[in-house]
Formats: C-alpha cells, sequence, structure tokens
C-alpha cells in the first residue's frame, strides 16, 4: 500500500527553523515527483514546494523563497523541506504528496496534479 508520512511539525520562535521529513513506503521515490503543500485554518491549501524525478528542477512559492529548501534522498526514500526563517503567517499544516511521472526535471505545486498524500504535520510559528 502506498503511504507517505509525513514528520517534523512543531512550535518554533520566529526566525527560528524546522525541518520536515516525507517517508513514503509501499513503493519507490524515485519515480515520483513530489511536492509540499499547506493549508492554514479557514484558507485554501497552497503549494509551496516541489522536486521533480530526478532532482533536476525544483520550485518555490513566491512567499518561501530564499527560506525553504526542498531535497529528496532516493536511498533513503525520503523528502525533506527545510524551513529556515519561519515567520508566523507560515504557519499551517503541511502535507507531501506525490504522483508517478515518466517525465524528469519538471514539477508543478497544483495539488490536483498529485494522486498520493500524506496525513500533514502541524507547523506553528509564534513567540
Amino acid at each position: 500500500q502506498l503511504q507517505l508520512v509525513e514528520s517534523g511539525g512543531g512550535l518554533v520562535q520566529p526566525g527560528g527553523s524546522l525541518r520536515l521529513s516525507c517517508v513514503a513506503s509501499g513503493f519507490t521515490l524515485d519515480y515520483y515527483r513530489i511536492g509540499w503543500f499547506r493549508q492554514a485554518p479557514g484558507k485554501e491549501r497552497e503549494g509551496v514546494s516541489c522536486i521533480s524525478r530526478g532532482s533536476g528542477r525544483t520550485n518555490y512559492a513566491d512567499s518561501v523563497k530564499g527560506r525553504f529548501t526542498i531535497s529528496r534522498d532516493n536511498a533513503k526514500n525520503t523528502v525533506y523541506l527545510q524551513m529556515n526563517g519561519l515567520k508566523p503567517e507560515d504557519t499551517a499544516v503541511y502535507y507531501c504528496a506525490a504522483v508517478l511521472t515518466p517525465v524528469q526535471n519538471t514539477c508543478i505545486m497544483t495539488s490536483s496534479f498529485y494522486t498520493s498524500w500524506g496525513q500533514g504535520t502541524q507547523v506553528t510559528v509564534s513567540s
């Protein structure tokens, strides 16, 4: 059974850092495009970042560019989201998502393109 499990969320002060992990089981991440999304209370889910199959391409939302870094370790079947310089507006539930693709070096931060989702991990940025 294909499963994604996020971890690494928590409470952090403004300016702090967190590293989110997304571990896949039941399939090999090598062949998948991966995205990170977030949803704050009362708001729609938004794309944060994505990484292509082959890791040749990454994209970021303008709101996180320069602060967040996405990476993948196929040997560990894990994708990471390093979040630095966190702001209160980054508070949300963060989800990772995956979609099988034959295409390398492209990624899209549109939730409808992704077919498998994790359960989410809460990130709260507050003093």
